[in-house]
């Protein structure tokens, strides 16, 4: 028997065998939100070792939940369909998890992927649905985020187009969406800094997207 296997035939055991190893669901979870370059997977998990992410990839394939496209002169890896079906699964654990993260400390920051993520995670469809049609762009560093909401649909890109309302953040974002900060306190003490566009308008997003802590 492997010695990464647990010799117990359940479900829950062959899914910790697949994706238990560590660094194996953060690579996941931003191949969901879309193919990536082998460095853009490093640049998105600054911490993990070279040879880890290698092997990770390579067991993933193996495993049938990613796969190696070539497009024009690179290659990217995306998710198969079989990969997809983790997105349940990686939202619930992400809702679960933010109950126990805590402040953020010095050392840890918080990437577009795994902003996107959350985002997606504590998205309420049946709140945006009461209201306007909103467009928002969150500046997280050098990086920015467009997250359009039309009523119970929401996409979040790294395009560039017209917003509502445009603001900087980073990790202090969270206490937003757990309702731990109101937005007019956040923008008062520079946890988020608007930068165009209506400020008011980050109330709405405190609405459209929560999670408990």
């Amino acid at each position: 028997m492997a010695s990464r296997e647990y010799g117990q035939y359940c479900g829950i055991t062959r899914a910790l065998e697949l994706v238990g190893e560590r660094w194996a669901l953060l690579i996941v979870r931003d191949l969901l939100v879309g193919p990536r370059r082998y460095g853009e997977l490093a640049a998105g998990l600054p911490r993990i070792p070279s040879n880890i992410l290698a092997a990770r990839l390579k067991e993933l394939q193996a495993a049938g939940i990613l796969r190696r496209v070539p497009r024009l002169r690179i290659v990217v890896y995306e998710l198969t369909s079989y990969g997809r079906e983790l997105e349940p699964v990686v939202l619930a654990l992400g809702a679960w998890g933010f109950k126990a993260m805590g402040e953020p400390r010095d050392e840890q920051v918080l990437t577009p992927d795994a902003m996107t993520i959350t985002l997606r995670t504590a998205f309420r469809p049946q709140v945006a649905a009461d209201l306007p049609a909103t467009a928002y762009a969150a500046r997280l560093g050098l990086d920015r985020l467009l997250v359009r909401v039309d009523g119970p649909t929401l996409a979040v890109t790294r395009d560039y187009g017209p917003v509502d309302v445009e603001f900087t953040t980073g990790p202090a974002i969270h206490r937003v969406i757990s309702g731990q900060l109101a937005p007019d306190r956040a923008i008062a003490t520079g946890a988020v800094k608007v930068l165009r566009g209506r400020g008011e308008l980050l109330d709405r997003f405190a609405s459209t997207f929560h999670l408990a802590a």
